[in-house]
């Protein structure tokens, strides 16, 4: 009888975790290390594609994730100071039939529990700081901070954009700072005046800045995120609480809605925004990288954990195909992937400059473009982003 493989994950996020899950399905043993002591995650939402939606339909987890997710009834782009509707997609009711799965926002410590429920604690490692890998014959290694060394038939590194995986296998790197920093909060939906603030997936386009918001939780809470241009700050921490008193002043001028979500927020958290080119490889013999690792994504289009749960899927089929070893495989997954990841990859950065432009002919230029655009096709996304809800990772033959 064959030895089932042994693959080891590092990083416990929703990439690494889908991973894992997959694996797992199809028999292989799936261990994850987790550099911290516990896998908890901050008040943060998360927005899951239809394609990555249908990854979560092929492991069995579609049911269990809704139980915690809110559908959005539109894409709604508006204008960040009179809240004018520049452009709507309607989504509910519309996405499972137009791409095979609907689009979901969730608090993303809810999607985490939901992934973690389907992976045996025992196959969870915490306190695990991976400090290098190595391929030595017929095995991979990692080494740990505690001094241990696990050795295994492929080893993944899904440890986000300051990976440890990665630097072992193409050297130190610095990511490069976007000049773009974030403030992220939560608010109850219940302490909000009615109707505020939409049941949609919102985009306030202002210059410098985008302001999403979205449901959480079954709708008890709305998410939001502001990106805005700023080059003087540079810390990269998702626990670094910003002051509400810093993001008021900066949105001032802005709708009366967006003021009174930002006033509404308990505490809210403030990070720097880097990103890096597009890698030319992922693997080198049984290692190989997945997520933000791989492919750290700017938020704008919504796809860093979309793709990371669509690499993750897509590992597993590739180290499961009959009369392929390994190393051909983490070839294969490559190849597959990396056209992909790197066309949002790059799609994600230049939303940036147009969401946020400064000049008000551009915006007026852009604002307008969205609107004729409606008039002549109201069904098409603003983004024009079908190409990236309608790929299927799981359909036989499409990758």
């Amino acid at each position: 009888m064959t030895r089932a493989l042994k693959v080891s994950i590092v990083g416990a996020g929703l990439g690494g975790l889908a991973a894992a899950i997959a694996l797992r399905q199809r028999g292989f043993e799936a261990k994850i290390f987790e550099q911290s002591g516990e896998i908890t995650e901050i008040g943060a939402g998360v927005q899951l594609g239809p394609n990555a939606m249908k990854v979560l339909m092929a492991l069995g987890l579609e049911q269990e994730a809704m139980k915690t997710a809110f559908e959005p009834e539109r894409h709604v782009v508006r204008n960040f100071k009179t809240g004018r509707v520049v452009a709507a997609t309607q989504m509910k009711g519309v996405y499972r039939s137009q791409f095979g799965a609907p689009y979901f926002g969730f608090h993303r410590a809810d999607l985490q529990a939901t992934l973690l429920q389907a992976v045996p604690q025992a196959d969870v490692v915490v306190n695990a700081k991976c400090t290098g890998v190595r391929n030595a014959g017929n095995v991979a290694v990692a080494s740990f901070a505690d001094g241990t060394e696990v050795e295994s038939d492929v080893i993944v590194g899904a440890d986000g954009i300051h990976s440890s995986v990665r630097e072992s296998l193409y050297g130190p790197e610095s990511p490069r700072f976007t000049g773009v920093i974030c403030w992220r909060g939560v608010v109850p939906t219940n302490i909000m005046p009615k109707g505020m603030v939409s049941p949609d997936m919102g985009a306030w386009f202002g210059p410098h800045s985008t302001l999403v918001t979205y449901y959480v939780r079954g709708g008890e809470l709305i998410n939001w995120a502001a990106l805005y241009d700023a080059h003087d700050w540079r810390e990269e921490s998702w626990k670094t609480e910003g002051k509400p008193e810093e993001v008021m002043q900066t949105y001032a001028d802005w709708h009366p809605a967006v003021n009174e979500l930002i006033s509404k927020t308990g505490r809210l958290y403030k990070w720097a925004l880097f990103d890096r080119e597009p890698l030319a490889q992922w693997s080198s013999g049984r290692i190989s990288l997945l997520g933000d690792s791989a492919h750290p994504m700017l938020p704008y289009l919504a796809q860093g954990a979309c793709m990371a749960v669509e690499d993750g899927y897509v590992l597993a089929d590739e180290l499961a195909r009959p009369g392929v070893d390994a190393v051909q495989a983490l070839k294969n997954y490559e190849a597959l992937r990396l056209p992909r990841t790197a066309r949002v990859q790059l799609a994600s950065r230049a939303r940036t400059r147009v969401n946020q432009a400064t000049s008000p002919i551009a915006r007026f230029g852009r604002d307008l473009a969205y609107s004729i655009r409606k008039i002549i096709n109201p069904a098409k996304h603003t983004y024009g982003v079908e190409w990236i809800y309608g790929h299927d990772v799981t359909a036989a033959g499409a990758r």
